[in-house]
């Protein structure tokens, strides 16, 4: 008697069916990155909150006019919630974060009044960097893959591990002097306008290229690094056979392989070119973040430095969340 499968018909394999669409499998991970890199940065916030508080001095202390008395001081402290335990003063800022409330400086002053204007000041200072540092990073080793182990793959690669030891600061003195002191060309100081924003655009021109020099030199050799690794691969050998022209395989077949570790590369490069940016800013009298956090921390502020912080952390977490996403597209474009 036949029962139910009839001849022919095979049995569904345990679990067939029940997998989750891949595009929930993506949304899962990507909720479990979210997770994580929020975590990550709720620690590095603590962090800061216990860093300030070892420093000698208060926020009550530093910012005591001279003449104050001890009473005085400790009437400051108990207004701004200095005397309270610190782990309750971590977790009713940590309580506002949701709400955008990054609560209230030393001085008094909103901390999101305070950094409105600098942040996205320093945010375009670093977008531009970024874009430069993706262009002429991609274009040059690109330009030196087409020729591996050629003289102008050597120059490229002997060029870029040069450039990547130079600190910021060394590259901003330089171009001060080259662009600006000798020949007149650029501005070596930011002037603002009525709004606090760069008085010109080719204000933003030096401090950009401070900040993209070294990073160029960095992603440079990753790119060739990643160009290199992909070229050894099965498709791009067969590619090659079939006569296809090198520019035709380097664009077709070996740098969409090497995007994801190409992307990883420019996002990790975000954090430093946002850490970069407070010296720059301070070279280049650049109206970002850089004054704003040098004053905080002379003025043991912990609110400033932790709402500086945390918006600095979310666009890092955004940066690699996106790389995350080039490399989830490549592997599955694939399978």
């Amino acid at each position: 008697m036949a029962g139910p499968l009839t001849a022919g018909t095979a049995a569904p394999a345990l679990g067939e069916g029940s997998a989750p669409p891949r595009v929930l499998r993506h949304l899962a991970r990507l909720g479990a990155l979210l997770f994580k890199r929020a975590a990550l940065l709720a620690t590095l916030l603590a962090l800061v909150f216990v860093t300030i508080e070892l420093l000698p001095g208060d926020a009550a202390t530093a910012t005591s006019e001279r003449g104050e008395s001890a009473a005085d001081v400790a009437r400051r402290r108990a207004l701004l919630g200095l005397d309270r335990p610190l782990p309750t003063r971590f977790w009713d800022w940590m309580s506002g974060l949701p709400t955008g409330d990054l609560g209230t400086s030393a001085r008094g002053e909103r901390v999101t009044d305070l950094i409105s204007t600098a942040f996205p000041n320093t945010l375009l200072l670093g977008g531009i960097a970024l874009l430069l540092t993706a262009v002429l990073s991609l274009a040059l080793g690109c330009w030196a893959a087409l020729r591996p182990g050629g003289r102008l793959d050597r120059a490229v690669s002997g060029t870029a591990t040069a450039v990547l030891a130079l600190p910021e600061f060394v590259v901003a003195v330089a171009l001060v002097l080259v662009l600006s002191l000798w020949t007149g060309w650029l501005p070596a100081v930011t002037l603002t306008d009525a709004d606090g924003n760069p008085a010109s655009w080719t204000m933003l021109i030096l401090p950009a290229l401070a900040l993209t020099v070294p990073q160029t030199g960095w992603n440079t050799r990753i790119v060739r690094a990643a160009l290199a690794d992909e070229a050894r691969a099965p498709h791009v050998e067969t590619a090659l056979l079939d006569g296809l022209p090198p520019h035709r395989v380097l664009t077709h077949h070996v740098l969409p392989g090497a995007l994801p570790t190409i992307a990883a590369g420019l996002a990790t490069s975000t954090g430093m070119l946002l850490g970069g940016a407070v010296v720059v800013e301070t070279i280049f009298n650049y109206p970002g973040v850089g004054a704003v956090l040098a004053s905080a921390v002379t003025d043991r502020d912990t609110p400033v430095i932790a709402g500086v912080t945390a918006l600095s952390g979310a666009v890092v977490t955004g940066v690699l969340l996106a790389a995350d996403l080039v490399r989830d597209a490549v592997a599955g474009g694939r399978r």
